[in-house]
């Protein structure tokens, strides 16, 4: 698995690299910075929300130069369904599942009526010939506890979009079968890439949650 997702690492980052030095703000660096606080992360994140509104889930308009890709994932997990909820829905149990994830920082977190919103920032680094790409994935997560499913829209290089909804659903013998809802949304010319890419990603990342919640690891 680990395999696997250097070599699309790689290949997004090479993606990433061209598109930067055409585009904008948001930090793809090439070595990690740990001093760098988690307010000037923060600051980040509101640029890159500010600049792209990656929540608006609106379609991009013919013309744009931006399309969209849907698909959906399923996995069946031997645990209940409000356990594999909050052991699935908290990224600081995808450490160890994403081989490249670092850290996650959580900039902001309120609940309104049943729905908990988080803000935060996933950051990665990654191995690419040689050195250590440093990704950071912006995004809001919207947890409902009440329905047992949760939202996630991100942004992250180069100019990547992604809505995610993921439904947790009660199955015989105290099982759970989680399916995720992705829509992927990139410039005409990395749509196909991105989307193949990312879905792999999010099924190699279900294949690990599925066995840390079942083996009680987490």
């Amino acid at each position: 698995m680990r395999k696997i997702l250097r070599v699309v690492a790689a290949q997004l980052f090479a993606a990433a690299f061209v598109v930067t030095t055409l585009t904008t703000p948001a930090h793809a660096g090439t070595t990690a910075n740990p001093t760098e606080s988690d307010a000037a992360i923060a600051l980040e994140w509101q640029s890159v929300y500010d600049t792209y509104h990656f929540t608006d889930a609106t379609p991009p308009a013919p013309g744009s130069g931006r399309s969209r890709v849907s698909t959906s994932i399923s996995v069946d997990i031997a645990s209940p369904r409000p356990l594999t909820f909050r052991k699935y829905s908290n990224f600081n149990n995808h450490f160890g599942k994403n081989p490249f994830l670092t850290r996650v920082v959580t900039h902001k977190e309120w609940k309104a009526a049943s729905t908990t919103y988080r803000n935060l920032t996933a950051i990665e680094e990654i191995p690419y010939e040689g050195m250590i790409v440093v990704s950071r994935t912006h995004a809001q997560q919207r947890l409902q506890q009440n329905g047992f499913y949760y939202e996630t829209d991100s942004w992250s290089q180069p100019n990547v979009v992604t809505h995610q909804k993921i439904v947790f659903t009660s199955l015989p013998g105290g099982k759970t079968r989680v399916t995720e809802n992705l829509t992927f949304e990139a410039d005409d010319a990395l749509i196909d890439f991105v989307a193949a890419n990312g879905t792999a990603a999010h099924q190699q990342l279900q294949a690990a949650l599925k066995q840390a919640i079942e083996s009680g690891q987490l």
